[in-house]
């Protein structure tokens, strides 16, 4: 019997080897590796980022997988602390096909040094335009980039005459410091004055001095650059403060975690956002059934409608697997460069990867609103851009 059995186990032992020596990938999984800000300051962007990435994943396994394999999640939590998001990605590495990387700037530009040296195909779910300027081969972002959204700003300003701009950031943001870089690098093109010009820390929690400098300058708006906690306080302190200028915001307030603490000091604010998170007011076409596929599935499972975020999250799992299928398997040189040649239309809007741009997002699918009703809708001038 024993020999019996040493004859069984060198068979299925054998049997084994052979099936890897094939190199056929069609039993494996996908693995990939997902480092979010679970717990922390920017814990309220992660979690969305989470459920998007797990319904997304959840709905391509349901149909089948990519090329008959399923995709393996496996997730980290970097706290966010870059120092804990570098700890996850060597935590993640050796055993992933592809990282997707975490919404908190700081955390995700800790982590590419290590992307570079493991050439790994890492979705980024921040817009730190750091992060592709200059191009690191096998990094490509999700979301608009900052400098992308400060455009967008910047165009709406030009189409309404506002030429006097007064502009507040978080010096300790990469976002925020990206976006008002932004605003600076291109302001001229547009006929844009920017000042008073105004710092702040992401630990502050009284900005009156800011609407002080704002009041006594001949400013037309104040633009705000922050994210988390910050922005919710300067919004409710803006709401009181008597200034009577409209207040602009960024995508990262683009979610009901901003205004369900907002209240209705937000009402009235202008924001900006990607077209997924007003795509009732989207037309007929291609990216409004790419919205409506997310909004309908996100809803039904959460009860809420996808923020801006849980936009990001899945879109980036979409365009990972469009690459992978494109690639036709998980090696890592084809993987980069099929997303470095993929279009694709998400909730987020149409990529266009290319070998000099992984970021792929343009201003056209940045939509600027206003708060009404506690609910984001678009202004005239993107109603009239959305196609």
């Amino acid at each position: 019997m024993r020999r019996i059995g040493s004859l069984l186990l060198t068979l299925t032992l054998a049997t084994a080897a052979c099936g890897g020596e094939t190199g056929d990938e069609s039993n494996d999984v996908i693995k990939v590796g997902q480092i979010v800000s679970l717990t922390g300051n920017y814990s309220p962007l992660g979690s969305e980022n989470q459920k998007s990435v797990a319904l997304a994943v959840e709905k391509i396994n349901a149909a089948g997988g990519i090329g008959g394999r399923r995709i393996e999640l496996a997730v980290r939590d970097d706290k966010s602390l870059p120092d804990q998001a570098v700890l996850a990605f060597n935590e993640l590495k050796d055993d992933s096909d592809a990282i997707i990387g975490s919404p908190f700037s700081n955390s995700a530009l800790a982590t590419i040094p290590l992307v570079d040296r493991e050439e790994i195909p890492y979705i980024s779910l921040t817009p730190a335009d750091e992060q592709v300027n200059p191009v690191h081969p096998y990094v490509f972002v999700v979301p608009a980039l900052s400098g992308t959204y400060a455009q967008a700003a910047l165009e709406y300003f030009q189409d309404r005459k506002l030429t006097r701009i007064a502009v507040a950031y978080d010096t300790k943001s990469s976002y925020a410091v990206a976006g008002f870089k932004g605003l600076q690098a291109k302001a001229s093109q547009y006929g844009v004055t920017l000042g008073p010009i105004e710092e702040f820390q992401t630990t502050a929690t009284e900005f009156g001095a800011i609407f002080t400098h704002v009041r006594s300058s001949d400013a037309q708006a104040l633009m705000l650059w922050a994210t988390g906690a910050p922005a919710v306080a300067i919004t409710k302190q803006y709401a009181a403060s008597g200034l009577t200028i409209p207040l602009v915001l960024t995508g990262s307030q683009a979610s009901k975690l901003f205004l369900e603490p907002a209240g209705p000091a937000a009402e009235g604010a202008t924001i900006a956002s990607s077209v997924g998170v007003v795509g009732d007011h989207l037309p007929a076409g291609e990216l409004k059934t790419a919205v409506d596929e997310l909004t309908s599935a996100f809803t039904t499972k959460y009860g809420y409608p996808p923020p801006q975020f849980a936009q990001d999250g899945y879109s980036g799992v979409k365009l990972l697997a469009a690459a992978i299928e494109k690639a036709g398997g998980t090696d890592p040189t084809k993987v980069r460069d099929a997303l470095a040649g993929l279009t694709l239309t998400t909730p987020n809007g149409t990529y266009k990867y290319s070998a000099t741009d992984h970021s792929g997002l343009t201003t056209e699918f940045i939509s600027i609103n206003t708060i009404e009703g506690g609910k984001f809708v678009p202004t005239d001038f993107s109603q009239g851009r959305f196609r």
